[in-house]
């Protein structure tokens, strides 16, 4: 059977300009994409076949440009290899080196920046097989545009997992998929908006960017205070809504007192205000029993959020809300009239979960990163004892409590060592009312296995 010309090689847009007859312009664009750097060093061409007959042209004519510019060094050609452009052809384009070069600052050695996993640990393999197993058995339909909540194969297995792991009470028909936490807090500030809510209260210490996003939708974020029981929800005021982690607070580490568990929960019922519950790293507890979601206390008055960004990874993409009934709706019309979340990331994770893959990885990692926790902390006090390590009984982060005015000297001096660190008050509400603490936010979960230990004796040398 003849193969037909559309079906080969690559593709490349040229524009011949006739000057000089159509040999001249073709060679001369095909040395202009070489030396803007259009054509990459190495780059592979079309065959004269196939560029030929993409431009119209005859394949004679092609041939020869080819031919032409392999005379004069833009590019080569090699049996079983095709014609390819020179290595030493291509160039900057202009402008690219123009002016003195300034060197771009070198990139840390090592990172225990809070917020991510152990990026080198995904479970490529079982990721795979769950994505093979997801396509190969997905109806047709699953590859449409799809219901603006997402896969309900997707919906279907959180709400279970959820349901066993957290204690959340919902369905799937209550069940957004986002593309993270920030898509989903967008999605919450457009929904509070145009129910006419102008405050969000939130915690003394937390994520600016979060705050952002909330201002970017109208709205006011005034800070809760913070004390030894973790925020204080009794002080919700005149808010609509307010943003609260309440199983492990970021990046303090605390969970939220019983009592202020209730308490936001008798004030939502009261007011009439909605709790948005970040659940950022629910999975993982180490030396206490689990913190149900607050989700289950009401499942009318509080919008639960969940990603998979810390116990997968967060380049997946992939993030949840759980909502109230009268808030579903909502919610799904502002996202839009679309799924805008990956399909085949949705049927990998839902597959992953309903296999049992996703359970095993938690509790692999749970163990992994506790070692990590342990050695944190034996390895802290033996090196530099005045060093409190706090906020250790969950997630993937510790507090270390510094003495008085040492917060900036230690980051500083971690960055001079090639130790990239956060310091506590990065993450300090300007509005916060607590006496400002001096310490640092570690995310000991960060670095790969390899990094490990050298990122510990990186950090224990900058302590005081």
């Amino acid at each position: 059977m003849v193969e037909s010309w559309a079906t080969l090689g690559v593709d490349l847009h040229l524009e011949p300009t006739g000057a000089g007859g159509l040999r001249r312009g073709l060679t001369d664009a095909l040395r202009d994409a070489v030396r803007s750097g259009r054509l990459a060093a190495g780059a592979r061409l079309p065959s004269s076949r196939s560029l030929a007959a993409d431009l119209g042209i005859a394949r004679n004519t092609v041939a020869e440009a080819y031919a032409d510019l392999v005379a004069e060094g833009w590019l080569t050609a090699r049996q079983g290899s095709g014609t390819r452009v020179a290595e030493l052809a291509a160039t900057s384009p202009p402008g690219r080196n123009a002016g003195p070069r300034h060197r771009e600052p070198a990139r840390p050695e090592y990172s225990l920046l809070p917020g991510a996993p152990d990026l080198a640990a995904f479970p490529r393999a079982e990721w795979l097989k769950a994505a093979r197993r997801a396509l190969t058995t997905a109806p047709y339909q699953a590859l449409g545009y799809g219901d603006p909540r997402g896969l309900r194969e997707l919906r279907t297995a959180l709400a279970g997992y959820l349901a066993r792991v957290r204690g959340v009470r919902t369905d799937p028909e209550s069940v957004l998929i986002t593309s993270g936490f920030a898509h989903a807090l967008r999605i919450a500030g457009t929904v509070l908006a145009a129910r006419g809510v102008r405050t969000v209260a939130v915690e003394s210490y937390g994520l600016d960017a979060y705050r952002g996003l909330l201002q970017r939708s109208g709205h006011v974020t005034p800070a809760l205070p913070y004390d030894e029981l973790g925020t204080d929800t009794r002080a919700s005021g005149d808010a609509g809504a307010v943003l609260l982690t309440p199983a492990h607070q970021f990046p303090m580490g605390t969970p939220l007192h019983p009592d202020r568990r209730a308490a936001v929960v008798d004030w939502a019922r009261r007011t009439g205000g909605l709790v948005l519950e970040d659940d950022y790293d629910g999975e993982f507890r180490y030396d206490r029993q689990p913190v149900g979601a607050l989700q289950g206390l009401d499942p009318d008055r509080v919008v639960y959020f969940g990603t998979a960004s810390k116990s997968l990874a967060p380049g997946l993409r992939l993030g949840w809300m759980v909502l109230p009934p009268a808030v579903a709706e909502e919610a799904a019309s502002a996202k839009g009239g679309t799924d805008t979340v990956g399909v085949l990331e949705q049927l990998t994770l839902a597959e992953f979960i309903t296999s049992g893959a996703y359970d095993r990885h938690v509790r692999s990692s749970r163990l992994r990163y506790r070692r990590r926790r342990d050695a944190l902390a034996t390895s802290v006090t033996a090196r530099a004892p005045e060093v409190a390590v706090t906020g250790i009984a969950a997630g993937l982060h510790a507090v270390l409590r510094l003495p008085a005015g040492m917060e900036q000297s230690v980051v500083q001096a971690a960055a001079w060592q090639g130790l990239a660190l956060h310091g506590l008050s990065l993450h300090r509400h300007p509005q916060a009312v607590a006496e400002p603490l001096d310490a640092l936010v570690v995310g000991y979960a960060t670095p790969p296995d390899s990094a490990w230990a050298g990122a510990l004796d990186a950090l224990c040398r900058v302590l005081p």
